[in-house]
């Protein structure tokens, strides 16, 4: 049975909150729907900055301390307002729509202790919007063993089957953090692969005063440090095979050292590329194709530094397929919320290391 599902992603670049919405029986597509976003404003990102700093010493994923909960009652009040928006702009009826999928805000992953944490009232996003919603989509993978990350992978395949090309296929999501879904017929493989946006990002804010590197013009100003970046290369992380997952700030204590902001931006933009080729001799085969979403795609810059280190294969962005970039991740938690009313798995030992292939999800009712 086909349901009509809207899917909401606050990623970990903090930029804001993507929604939107498919028609699936949680295996294939049906439909694509419209899709939206509600951007965070410069006070509600430096509270979240604020909450991802002091989410680092908490010990139960139910804890709210300190700014932590002034930060979910902000989620959860953009949520509302990112689907009140996407109703009105839509003509659309909260009984026009079966579930929501609401991922939350990650501010901590740290599967290794069995703890991911992400923020958001679940419960009074049901109550604001009036229809079910369905959450905390990582919790289950985490206490079974597994990395609780990458989540999109099921979605990735999905997505992925309706190309007729040969494969293997790998699909990247440069976000705050960079993963990979490699397909090739049946085997479905994922992991994080290290930065995305997140050090870049940070490195704009810090020495340009700006959120992110607009296309990737400022770092094609620059010259990257390789040697810096064969340093990098070297921690444990690279050189540990699928699955495995990071949490956004692990690459945080990385220091440039006293580099033109140029040359910075340029190195940081080659290591997240470096970082994803680094995976290439972890996989069952070399890839024929990279598809590229998330923010990283929209970086030019980026995009022609991972086509420079990932020999032969094929680099693209997934707008050039018609798949709708921006709004991947958020049409993955509608598909997700799908699956998981029906008890299909959202996640697999190869995807994240879960014992065996796990549902996952919690319904909170208007």
């Amino acid at each position: 049975m086909m349901l009509t599902a809207l899917g909401l992603m606050s990623g970990t670049s903090l930029d804001g909150v993507d929604v939107a919405l498919i028609e699936t029986d949680g295996k294939q597509v049906k439909a694509f729907g419209p899709s939206g976003y509600r951007p965070y404003q410069p006070a509600e990102r430096n509270l979240l900055r604020q909450a991802l700093g002091e989410a680092v010493h908490l010990t139960k994923r139910d804890a709210r301390p300190g700014v932590l909960a002034e930060a979910e009652r902000a989620v959860t009040q953009a949520h509302a307002e990112a689907v009140a928006s996407f109703l009105t702009q839509n003509r659309m009826r909260p009984e026009d729509i079966d579930i929501v999928g609401f991922h939350g805000q990650t501010v901590l992953h740290r599967p290794e202790k069995r703890l991911t944490v992400q923020i958001g009232d679940a419960q009074a996003l049901a109550k604001a919007i009036h229809i079910p919603v369905m959450h905390d989509f990582r919790a289950a993978d985490v206490e079974a063993g597994g990395q609780g990350a990458p989540f999109v992978p099921v979605y990735h395949r999905a997505l992925a089957h309706s190309l007729d090309r040969e494969g293997p296929i790998v699909v990247v999501n440069i976000g705050g953090v960079s993963n990979i879904t490699y397909i090739d017929g049946d085997t479905l493989i994922a992991c994080d692969t290290g930065p995305g946006n997140a050090l870049l990002d940070d490195f704009m804010y810090r020495i340009m005063n700006q959120a992110f590197d607009a296309e990737g013009k400022f770092a094609s100003l620059g010259k990257v440090d390789e040697a810096w970046i064969a340093r990098a290369l070297e921690l444990p992380f690279f050189a540990l095979p699928p699955p495995k997952s990071l949490d956004r700030n692990d690459f945080a204590a990385l220091k440039l050292g006293d580099v033109a902001p140029a040359d910075g931006a340029a190195t940081l933009t080659a290591f997240t590329a470096a970082a994803i080729a680094r995976i290439i001799p972890l996989l069952p085969r070399r890839p024929r194709s990279w598809i590229v979403c998330g923010g990283g795609a929209r970086n030019l810059t980026m995009l022609r530094m991972l086509r420079e280190r990932v020999g032969a294969a094929t680099v693209e962005a997934a707008e050039t397929l018609g798949w709708a970039s921006d709004a991947i991740e958020a049409q993955a938690f509608g598909f997700l919320a799908v699956r998981g009313m029906k008890g299909l798995p959202l996640s697999y030992p190869a995807t994240t290391g879960v014992p065996m292939p796990m549902t996952g999800g919690v319904i909170a009712r208007p």
